[in-house]
């Protein structure tokens, strides 16, 4: 559980903090829609603001464009299911007032489909 929850920290103080190349931000109502982007031009995360604050849904990605997480923030506060993928493993972490309460792991090379 530890190791999980350093890996978590990792990858979110990875990926908040901007690259090097200029974000683009969007006014979108109430809201404004900010994309960051790796060096290469690829987009390494995606996501609104409202009054300075992260909120709604956030999508992070790697350099290659594959996505790296997924989760909601409501007035900067990590909330509810939020996913991370890490080669075969998905890790399902559950938020509730920034806090991690549960993380469950699924392994897609045990996926088993039936066919019929």
């Amino acid at each position: 559980m530890k190791k999980a929850i350093f890996i978590l920290a990792v990858m979110f103080s990875v990926c908040m903090y901007p690259q090097d190349t200029e974000p683009t931000l969007e006014k979108v109502g109430k809201m404004v829609k900010a994309t960051y982007f790796h060096e290469n031009g690829e987009i390494a995360q995606t996501g609104y603001l409202m009054k300075g604050k992260l909120h709604g849904e956030w999508l992070m990605y790697d350099a290659n464009g594959k996505k790296l997480a997924s989760g909601t923030y409501e007035n900067g506060t990590r909330v509810g299911k939020w996913f991370f993928w890490e080669g075969d493993v998905l890790k399902e972490v559950d938020f509730s007032d920034n806090r991690i309460v549960n993380v469950k792991n699924w392994n897609q090379s045990e996926v088993v489909s039936i066919d019929n």
